[in-house]
């Protein structure tokens, strides 16, 4: 990997950090559940994937790819459901269900 791309990588870490660290809603959130008598512990998982990008001279003559479609079933558990909740995500319900 080279060393520009390390660099950006580093940059957009301590971005994240700094705008969890300086959210106060995170901080309220936190602060009621130490008022409620518990200790906090955040940690935060996050992928980040990258590709470079070629250029038009690389890309000429060559078709754009297929739109792709994937349909399956998962199954959500009561506890998945609310950390959807909490994070704002809806997720449609099958009739199957």
């Amino acid at each position: 990997m080279d060393e520009r791309l390390k660099q950006l990588m580093q940059q957009l870490g301590a971005a994240i950090n700094d705008s969890l660290s300086e959210s106060e809603v995170i901080a309220e959130a936190i602060g009621e559940i130490r008022q409620a008598g518990y200790d906090v512990f955040l940690v935060l998982e996050a992928t980040i994937g990258f590709n470079r990008r070629r250029s038009a001279d690389e890309t000429q003559g060559e078709e754009a790819p297929a739109a792709r479609s994937i349909t399956g079933k998962i199954r959500l558990t009561s506890q998945d459901q609310e950390f959807l909740k909490a994070m704002k995500i809806s997720v449609e319900e099958s009739a199957e269900t």
